[in-house]
């Protein structure tokens, strides 16, 4: 396993590379076929695209993995060496896994409990969208599942992984009514719809979803730190 899995990261990372390029490429497109200001508004249409928690969590991936994968080719033990003497992943590397992974197993809950239904037209396709918020949101879980060379994490990662959701939402939430909104032309822009307190029926209901998503995060985050102590502690 520890002679593949880097090509396994490193094959991932291009496919979620080649998927945020691809969706980048069809919102810049919009945006130069919009007939209105703001809908063809491009400072506004890219810091929108890398506003969306998939696109930041996708690239932090794709980091992680590029990370991961070259560690391990660098660091890989002689053929006659047995797997198990190899040494486990540097501290930093760790983490940025763990962080990564609990993003974007988050992102595939959150994508097929809350937004699947919604019309993705003109902003993305089906293989950009099922590879986003699917297919590498399975490759992190199997990543921490079964990855090698795995560091056992104390507790206090986990709260490295909560803080950038709790950045994102802050800025989300305070950006959301600074803008115009390009599709629509409405005085404000929420990158989900339950973020959205005029879809929500006010703040409490956005208070709702954030409070349950929080939750989530750090649910994930827990039982990722949990599987890389178990499994580096079995190394």
């Amino acid at each position: 396993m520890t002679i593949w899995w880097p090509y396994f990261r490193l094959a991932a990372a291009v496919l979620g590379a080649a998927a945020i390029i691809r969706q980048l490429s069809l919102s810049l497109g919009n945006a130069l076929a919009a007939e209105t200001p703001w809908g063809s508004h491009l400072p506004t249409v890219v810091t929108n695209f890398f506003s969306y928690f998939t696109i930041l969590s996708n690239l932090i991936a794709v980091v992680a993995l590029v990370a991961g994968g070259v560690w391990m080719l660098r660091t890989r033990p002689p053929l006659r060496q047995a797997q198990g003497a190899a040494s486990p992943e540097p501290a930093w590397l760790a983490t940025l896994l763990a962080c990564a992974s609990t993003y974007m197993i988050v992102t595939g809950i959150v994508y097929n409990l809350l937004l699947r239904g919604i019309p993705i037209a003109g902003i993305s396709d089906v293989w950009t969208n099922e590879t986003l918020h699917v297919v590498i949101p399975l490759v992190m879980l199997v990543d921490v599942l079964f990855a090698p060379r795995r560091r056992a994490l104390p507790w206090g990662a986990m709260l490295t992984a909560v803080a950038f959701p709790i950045v994102w939402a802050v800025y989300t939430l305070v950006r959301a009514n600074l803008i115009t909104a390009p599709a629509t032309g409405n005085p404000w822009w929420y990158p989900y719809p339950f973020l959205d307190p005029h879809l929500q029926g006010g703040y409490l209901g956005v208070i709702a979803y954030i409070v349950g998503i929080a939750v989530a995060i750090i649910g994930v985050a827990a039982l990722v730190v949990w599987v890389g102590r178990r499994r580096g502690a079995s190394r």
